[in-house]
This record gives C-alpha cells, structure tokens and sequence, in this order.
C-alpha cells in the first residue's frame, strides 16, 4: 500500500505538542480588526487546542493514526 502523503494546509495550522495534544491558532485574527475590542484581540492571541471531536480528523490530515 502506498504511503498516506500530509495535507499541506494542515502541517501549516496544526501543531503537536509533547504530550499528544493538537495545537491550533484562533480565528478572526487578521482583518477588519478596528472594531474589535483590544480584550477580545488579546485573547484570540493565545494558541487553542484542537477539540476532541476534531482530532481523529485532523490526524488523518496529518497522515498520524
């Protein structure tokens, strides 16, 4: 069977952390950041995690079992 390749979009936004955990950045961080509070930008700041429901998707993505 051939190898699974990695989608290149996902090994750009995702990271593994040491324990197994998958990190990602927050959304609505780009543009059209005027009206935005300065509270709400602060936290979209701070890397998230990868909801359980998600992971086994984003895993396949990123060609992990």
């Amino acid at each position: 069977m051939p190898k699974v390749k990695t989608n290149s979009g996902a090994k750009k936004r995702f990271v593994l952390t040491g324990s197994g955990k998958i990190k990602r950045k927050h959304a609505f961080k780009r543009h059209i950041l005027t009206k935005k509070t300065t509270k709400q930008k602060r936290a979209l700041t701070h890397m998230g995690l990868v909801a359980a429901c998600d992971v086994a998707e984003v895993k396949a993505l990123l060609a992990m079992k």
